[in-house]
């Protein structure tokens, strides 16, 4: 509650005297937060890794871009429905709609729906909890038990201490602790920066070309700024459709290279979201065994980009982002706002991320 009052007296500025973005610019707002963004390391018992940047410094980029007299608000994510694509990680979800009821005496009339099965946090537009991944000691071999034991989670928190038991909830790093993201973000739209091309399956976006899209996209002098939220449209959205059919969505698809999350790191993000299945990159045929991860993957890790961001950057991450409509009004930077569900212990939640900005700027 007092991080939501802050970012209400944060938004108050823009109101006496005329607009914010009016009266001190988006790029005085930018210069004047790289003070008030905290810097690592952070305290002991730490649970929201790159989450700890969130606050004055960036509510007050938000703040001019909200101000802005042509700013559009833009939803980042799909609709949910029982025709959607699915993940092949998650248990399908299915809903179940309820008939029209009443109650006796009365003249109302109400309706309801049920989640008959699946994982909501883990199908259509969804973020990820730290808590998701874990890293191994040595790589499994696949025979016997698996040495869940040995797992070591972000912050250095052990299984132990994360998910004692089989059927026991995340005691640390659930999707709960994660506090409303309420940020500037930058848009990198990799898709006209492939010529126009949607990236297709494997395809990786490095640190050479995020640094190129910045440029092109004229960010060079702001940059990548701590306490951001980084958008990246490949185009792989594209193959989302409703009903699913046999599209190849969740078969394969482009995703970030392991310099490039590198990069986005140190540069001190907050999360990372694009418009694909698995934030990273996957080989046609790669889960069905017929095919190897792309290259520079870090041996045993062929979801590397997810075990770097969650178990060891602290970045949180989205998948399946809507961001094509962004892209096409060239709203490069903008207010983001991402609020999950506070399902306790839970590894991921849906969530509906939105954009507001200025088309064009």
């Amino acid at each position: 509650m007092k991080k939501l009052l802050g970012v209400v007296a944060t938004l108050a500025l823009v109101g006496a005297g005329g607009a914010f973005a009016q009266s001190d610019g988006l790029a005085d707002a930018v210069e004047r937060s790289k003070t008030m963004v905290p810097s690592p390391p952070w305290g002991e018992g730490d649970q929201v890794g790159m989450a700890n940047a969130l606050g004055q410094g960036t509510w007050l980029r938000c703040a001019a871009h909200l101000a802005a007299p042509d700013a559009k608000a833009y939803e980042l994510s799909h609709e949910r429905s029982n025709t959607m694509p699915l993940s092949p990680f998650g248990v399908p979800l299915k809903y179940v709609y309820r008939p029209t009821v009443g109650i006796p005496g009365t003249l109302h009339a109400f309706n309801g729906e049920q989640v008959e099965s699946g994982e909501p946090g883990a199908q259509g537009t969804q973020m990820d909890a730290l808590g998701h991944f874990a890293i191994l000691p040595k790589a499994w071999d696949g025979q016997g038990e698996f040495p869940a034991g040995t797992a070591q989670y972000y912050g250095g928190y052990s299984q132990d201490e994360v998910k004692p038991a089989p059927d026991s909830p995340l005691l640390k790093l659930g999707i709960e602790h994660v506090p409303p993201i309420v940020t500037s973000a930058v848009l990198l739209d990799a898709k006209a920066h492939n010529g126009g091309e949607a990236l297709g399956a494997g395809d990786r976006v490095t640190t050479a070309d995020i640094k190129a899209m910045l440029e092109s996209q004229g960010l060079s002098e702001r940059g990548i700024l701590p306490g951001d939220v980084v958008y990246i449209h490949t185009g792989w959205s594209e193959n989302w459709q409703d009903p699913a059919g046999d599209t190849p969505y969740y078969g394969m698809g482009p995703g970030l290279a392991y310099d490039a999350a590198q990069y986005l790191a140190e540069k001190r993000i907050v999360l990372l979201a694009l418009d694909n299945p698995f934030t990273d990159p996957v080989n046609d045929g790669a889960l069905q065994g017929k095919a190897g991860p792309p290259e520079g993957v870090p041996d045993g890790q062929p979801f590397a980009i997810h075990s770097f961001n969650l178990a060891e950057a602290g970045i949180h991450q989205i998948q399946n982002a809507r961001l094509g409509d962004l892209a096409a009004d060239k709203v490069w930077t903008s207010c983001t706002m991402i609020l999950p569900l506070r399902s306790r212990g839970g590894s991921g939640s849906p969530v509906r991320p939105v954009s507001i900005g200025v088309p064009g700027a």
